[in-house]
């Protein structure tokens, strides 16, 4: 019985100091520096005001809908304390922006549209796992109808100016049929079929108005919410300066209308590394370049390498540093 007891006494002893250290001990993310009474932040988080109106793709946005302003705080909030994935893509958009907005112009699609990119994988050419591929996410079948080559040795997804064309022009497709960019989006995330389905189902023409799967249904507020972080970064503390920004290169091109049976002997031709060759050509995918077609590929080299620039000189046929016509040594 007295063993019992003492038990008993040790337990509640060590209960008592283990509340006693939770309700007193300094609690984690905050400080009690300087403060007697409450525990001080280490930072603060506050909240972000929406705008009373605000358009996207010169559409506006139907910020008085009480669902519509939620979703789109969810989103805000969601990409602005990303902070790691968010700060990255600013700094990787100073480099891809000025190849993608002139191309928009081009097709007449709006300025606002280079978000999608943003949305879908964050200016990075990465694949899905339903194999969706680049920057605009193609499908192989899609890819291919749109222009893109695509093979065991090449798959221009990759290939940011071209499969930004092939966007503009499937783009330009769904506005023909939608005459609304918020539903082109929707239409570009999950497919025509299955938005059709969902408007004739719930009998909504309207974006905003329609119940869409989990990804879809949050991805133009997502769309929306990079393009207000991009257009006042500071305001959502991202504080950048030019020189954090990814710096554009300068390149030359060199013209090729044979195959290359070695890939890393001709890189090692221009004076640059394997490794620099797909760097600057991800559409690249294999070893080596089967060309039967004599297709003319444009190989994209950097500039800022004297020895490359040097190299590229002599094989100039006007006075500028970049290539009309190579014939590789390897093919």
């Amino acid at each position: 019985m007295l063993k019992r007891i003492i038990i008993v006494i040790v337990v509640l002893s060590l209960l008592s100091v283990i509340v006693h250290l939770a309700g007193f001990g300094p609690a984690i993310g905050y400080s009690n520096k300087n403060s007697s009474t409450y525990p001080v932040p280490i930072y603060e988080l506050k909240p972000f005001r929406l705008p009373a109106t605000m358009s996207f793709a010169n559409e506006p946005v139907p910020l008085k809908f009480v669902d519509v302003k939620e979703a789109l705080d969810r989103e805000l909030y969601s990409v602005a304390y990303w902070h790691s994935n968010t700060f990255t893509i600013i700094k990787r958009a100073s480099r891809f922006f000025p190849l993608i907005e002139p191309i928009l112009k081009k097709y007449n699609i709006p300025d606002d549209m280079k978000y999608l990119a943003v949305t879908e994988t964050g200016l990075l050419n990465e694949v899905s796992p339903a194999g969706a591929k680049g920057f605009w996410q193609f499908m192989d079948a899609t890819g291919k109808e749109f222009g893109l080559i695509i093979n065991d040795d090449v798959d221009e997804r990759y290939h940011v100016e071209k499969s930004t064309v092939a966007a503009c022009k499937y783009l330009n497709r769904l506005y023909a049929k939608y005459n609304n960019w918020a539903l082109v989006c929707a239409a570009f995330n999950m497919g025509q079929g299955a938005l059709d389905e969902q408007m004739k189902f719930q009998m909504e023409n309207n974006y905003y108005d329609l119940l869409l799967n989990r990804e879809t249904g949050r991805y133009v507020y997502r769309t929306i919410a990079f393009k207000m972080i991009f257009e006042d970064p500071q305001q959502y503390g991202f504080v950048l300066n030019s020189d954090d920004l990814y710096p554009i290169f300068e390149t030359s091109t060199v013209n090729i209308d044979s195959s290359v049976a070695n890939l890393a002997h001709f890189a090692h031709s221009l004076n640059i590394s394997y490794k620099m060759l797909k760097y600057f050509n991800p559409w690249l995918i294999s070893r080596k370049l089967d060309n039967k077609n004599k297709t003319v590929f444009q190989i994209v080299v950097p500039k800022d390498n004297e020895r490359i620039k040097n190299h590229l000189m002599q094989r100039v046929y006007d006075n500028t540093d970049t290539v009309k016509r190579y014939t590789p040594i390897y093919n």
